[in-house]
């Protein structure tokens, strides 16, 4: 479905993503894994066109969209949850919803995926006349979700879902990306530092430090690899540690 070939991106002299490929299946969940700096982000961007790729390629399906608007994208059914919500707080809770469906025009369906977002939802359909400043962390992360669920992707990218969220709201978005995938076949691409919890999810799984792809494979063979274990999921375990 998606297949990034030797994407290269550049902020002036930041070389922010160097040659990273990947691929991403129909109904597939891939996890892309690194620390704060490591281009996950810049890379998602990329893919989504709001930032230009340097050189290198993005396909979906098969065509070719390296060049194509962020527009486009959308309408090919290509959807970003961006880090840290994007909401906007002077909208109520409907309206931001209402944005995500913006380039659709099966008005009908639409008014259907609303109500089964606020049956989802309950909370934001107790509060969908209000302003969406009035939502808590994991509200606006709910919203954020719905939001580009009325976009009708075929391919999810998430960035950072969890950031900013308790312990317990994280394993409700977590259970909420696999339902998704399990019950809707959505292929998922998520951006996330929660290691742990990513690699349970995903079906595979890329590492990338300092902007370059280091590691990838199936998540137990990477849960295995003490390289990574030392980098990532033994910092998560000192976190947790200090935390408790």
């Amino acid at each position: 479905m998606l297949e990034v070939n030797d994407l290269h991106v550049r902020y002036g002299r930041v070389h922010a993503v160097r040659g990273v490929s990947l691929k991403v299946a129909a109904g597939e969940i891939v996890a892309v894994l690194g620390a704060n700096g490591a281009g996950k982000s810049s890379l998602l961007k990329a893919l989504m066109g709001l930032e230009p790729a340097d050189s290198g390629s993005i396909k979906l399906d098969g065509g070719d969209i390296t060049r194509w608007p962020t527009s486009r994208r959308v309408r090919e059914r290509l959807v970003l949850v961006p880090e840290g919500r994007r909401i906007v707080t002077s909208l109520t809770v409907h309206e931001n919803l209402l944005m995500g469906a913006f380039a659709r025009k099966d008005t009908r369906t639409v008014d259907a995926e609303i109500d089964a977002i606020y049956a989802r939802f309950p909370n934001l359909a107790a509060r969908r006349q209000l302003p969406a400043s009035v939502l808590s962390g994991g509200e606006q992360q709910m919203l954020a979700i719905g939001r580009g669920l009325l976009a009708d992707p075929k391919l999810m990218m998430l960035d950072e879902p969890s950031l900013g969220l308790s312990p317990l709201l994280t394993r409700t978005v977590f259970a909420l990306i696999a339902e998704l995938n399990r019950q809707r076949g959505l292929a998922i691409l998520l951006v996330e530092q929660n290691t742990h919890m990513a690699l349970e999810l995903a079906n595979r799984a890329y590492v990338l430090e300092l902007g370059s792809k280091v590691m990838e494979g199936a998540p137990s063979d990477l849960r295995d690899d003490p390289s990574l274990r030392d980098a990532y999921l033994g910092r998560a375990e000192k976190r947790k540690t200090v935390a408790g």
